[in-house]
């Protein structure tokens, strides 16, 4: 399933750590969003990393589902990626 991650993250500490992981998983398409394709083995595990590094009280990571007919119909303004991700990549 291809995921929008988005994460709103206070300390700097916690953030990097959370973007780190997230690189890992997905690609970065803006500072605090990534474009992510996953299993939900890998769901389940990227959920699990990521509570370790943030705090619910003051942190939010939000998982954006998208199927490929909702995705066909994003719309780009400004610089794109160079490369992009889909259902058929597998980034561990």
């Amino acid at each position: 399933m291809f995921y929008l991650v988005c994460y709103d993250i206070v300390k700097d500490t916690r953030r990097n750590k959370a973007a780190h992981l997230l690189e890992g998983y997905g690609m970065r398409v803006q500072k605090s969003v990534f474009e992510c394709v996953l299993s939900r083995r890998q769901l389940e595990m990227l959920l699990r990393k990521l509570q370790r590094y943030i705090k619910p009280e003051e942190d939010q990571v939000r998982f954006y589902p998208m199927s490929a007919q909702t995705r066909r119909k994003v719309v780009i303004l400004g610089v794109q990626p160079a490369r992009q991700v889909d259902d058929t990549a597998f980034i561990v």
